[in-house]
């Protein structure tokens, strides 16, 4: 009897606080040996599960949310640069011949085109152009490594649609504040605009709404 009083109040005890509590029930009236009882909530297995579970849907919520908010910078930046995408690219490939994959409005408020120009060996550099004047700021040239160079240029091979191009059709859904190319699967051109992002075709030009396949918007999974 005292044992069983004694179990249950670790039991109670455990409910109200969460968690994993061992008891000893001491020798009764019949003199038996001691033995542990592991009183067990369901509250550990929960919270471990919220823990594991929850914990990663917020991470990937603060991820998109930190995502958006980078393009909404650059939306607005957008309506305040003279200089379009198209035109970045332009006067980076003046400055550097070359091809040109990829141009981003800086979200940071400095108003500059970074434009990414691979030289045919594959060599990359980063050009940045002022958004206000179309002016060449400078031109790094990346020493790293050229593999990822060499495997856009592969992935270009047959295009009809440079960078500039695509980014003068993907301009009739709002202003391009990015252009990149996406190799991942069929090569397109993915363009960021003010309304959305897009697929602009590497030998059609055609533009078609971006879908993110890599994108779980499953919370409640």
């Amino acid at each position: 009897m005292k044992r069983n009083l004694v179990l249950a109040t670790v039991a109670a005890a455990a409910l109200i606080g969460g968690g994993t509590v061992a008891a000893y029930a001491g020798s009764g009236d019949d003199g038996a040996s001691p033995r542990q009882s592991d009183v067990r909530v369901a509250g550990d297995r929960y919270d471990t599960q919220k823990d594991d579970d929850g914990g990663d849907r917020r991470d990937s919520r603060d991820d998109r949310d930190d995502d958006r908010d980078d393009r909404d910078e650059a939306r607005s930046q957008a309506g305040r640069t003279g200089v379009t995408a198209a035109d970045a690219i332009a006067a980076a490939l003046e400055r550097t011949p070359g091809t040109a994959v990829s141009a981003e409005l800086d979200d940071d408020g400095s108003r500059v085109w970074e434009v990414t120009v691979v030289e045919g060996d594959g060599t990359e550099h980063d050009v940045r152009v002022s958004a206000g004047d179309g002016k060449v700021l400078s031109d790094r040239r990346d020493d790293d490594d050229d593999r990822e160079g060499r495997a856009d240029l592969a992935a270009l091979k047959g295009a009809s649609v440079d960078a500039r191009e695509a980014a003068e059709a993907a301009a009739a859904k709002g202003v391009v504040v990015e252009i990149d190319l996406d190799d991942d699967g069929p090569a397109v051109w993915k363009a960021e605009t003010t309304k959305g992002e897009w697929n602009v075709g590497l030998k059609s030009g055609a533009v078609t709404p971006h879908h993110d396949d890599d994108r779980d918007d499953r919370d409640d999974d």
